[in-house]
């Protein structure tokens, strides 16, 4: 046979793990084109040199309970690079007031009163306790926002207090643009299994209390898995070069401006997967069309190593506050790792979907929002030593309403065509683990598609 050629359209993580499998099935005779339309690789993931040590300024983190970050990275030899939180708990600022991150929650929805006591008013503790005995309408199968199913339940001040913040920080929006079923899942097949009402619900998904840590990262950064996955993926990358078309052309694809290839995988974001789809597959492309972005701003802040932070992960903020950050990790206190560094590190996150004014502001006055939000919430306020600005524009998609039946309907179009493969954060979660998932699954589909 003669060796594939196959191009993946997007250096993000889902690309890199998509051609990294890629290589692995096909072997070394076959040809690999990694099309990136900026200077560098790693889409979201991004590590740069700070304060005299790598430091991320994307994602930070991934989920530690889903296996295939930690899989993929003992793969690649980088076991020794795994490193999980302290222990410190993280914060939430609400009524212009610091409270602990309230436990007992699912995406910051109550179980009970009880675990939001002190962050809301006594009217709204007594609804969460009555709300059991209220008749509960859900239709199994339907769909509805976050915001929506919670405000009629248990009142606005737990939509704007408990649960914003939570989904905010995910993914860069707010409740009223989550939906139910893509956004919290396991409570959506909690109602369709017959809970009673939206505390029977909650309590029913709440995942058994665990020892194990929910988040790990990489001690030098993501920066060395990305790096790891360029090697073992042995492919051809071309920096500065967006597919700008994509066409069937009898048993192959042309992917303009590299040619013709035996297979593609798309790791795009949706604007950009609707626009290479628009004339070969149209209504895939109307499907994926359908799916917003957020864009947000990542400040990463050094301060003298014995700065006075509160010895706490993190702080959320709740929507409303006068603010302009929407959350701050505290990544000296949250990771051991960082806290052997010389200087105490900070990053502030600003811009929701819907609101991403702050976005192009000047880099002075991010720095100073951060700088001056900070010492609004924790009370320390000293000039950084450093700082480093990080704009994530169109970072992350926005998972609503129905969001889950747009992906069915897009993979659906998808799965009849020979030769292209779908990855991507759009799909099926945000998270890293997400992501290395639908990579390492578009590329194992492609390969059984060609090999048949």
């Amino acid at each position: 046979m003669t060796p594939p050629t196959v191009a993946v359209v997007g250096g993000g993580i889902s690309g890199l793990v998509a051609a990294y499998r890629l290589r692995r099935s096909f072997g070394a005779a076959a040809r690999i084109v990694v099309l990136e339309r900026s200077a560098r690789l790693g889409g979201k993931l991004r590590t740069v040199p700070f304060a005299g040590d790598p430091v991320d300024v994307g994602a930070e983190a991934f989920i530690a309970r889903r296996p295939e970050v930690e899989e993929l990275v003992a793969e690649l030899g980088l076991a020794d690079q795994l490193v999980y939180p302290s222990g410190a708990r993280p914060l939430l600022f609400a009524g212009a007031r610091l409270h602990p991150l309230p436990t007992g929650t699912l995406m910051g929805i109550p179980a009970s009163a009880q675990a939001v006591e002190g962050l809301v008013d006594d009217d709204t503790l007594a609804r969460i306790t009555a709300e059991p005995t209220l008749p509960l309408r859900w239709d199994r199968g339907t769909d509805m926002s976050v915001a929506d199913l919670v405000r009629s339940r248990f009142g606005e001040q737990v939509v704007r207090r408990s649960v914003d913040p939570l989904l905010g920080g995910v993914y860069s929006g707010l409740s009223d643009t989550a939906g139910v079923r893509a956004a919290v899942p396991t409570l959506a097949a909690a109602l369709d299994a017959g809970a009673t009402s939206l505390s029977d619900a909650v309590a029913r998904a709440l995942p058994a209390p665990s020892d194990a840590p929910v988040f790990g990262t990489l001690r030098e950064g993501y920066g060395v898995l990305l790096e790891a996955l360029v090697r073992a993926a042995d492919a051809e990358f071309l920096y500065g070069t967006a597919a700008s078309g994509l066409r069937r052309t009898g048993g192959k694809w042309s992917v303009d401006p590299i040619g013709e290839v035996d297979g593609v995988v798309l790791a795009v974001p949706a604007p950009d997967a609707a626009r290479l789809l628009a004339d070969s597959v149209r209504p895939a492309a109307q499907w994926v069309a359908q799916i917003p972005l957020a864009s947000s701003v990542v400040v990463a802040l050094a301060f003298p190593h014995d700065t006075g932070l509160p010895q706490n992960s993190g702080i959320l903020v709740a929507t409303g506050e006068d603010l302009s950050a929407k959350a701050f990790t505290l990544s000296s206190r949250k990771w051991p790792h960082l806290a052997e560094r010389p200087v105490a590190l900070v990053r502030a996150s600003f811009g929701r979907f819907g609101d991403d004014a702050l976005v192009d502001a000047p880099e002075t006055q991010l720095v100073e929002l951060a700088r001056t939000d900070l010492a609004t919430v924790t009370g320390f306020d000293a000039q950084p030593v450093a700082a480093f600005v990080q704009r994530w524009h169109g970072g992350l998609p926005q998972y609503r309403e129905h969001h889950g039946e747009i992906v069915a309907a897009f993979e659906a179009e998808i799965a009849g065509i020979d030769g292209l493969e779908v990855a991507g954060a759009m799909l099926h979660g945000v998270g890293v683990p997400a992501c290395v998932a639908t990579g390492t699954a578009a590329a194992a589909r492609l390969v059984d598609r060609m090999a048949g």
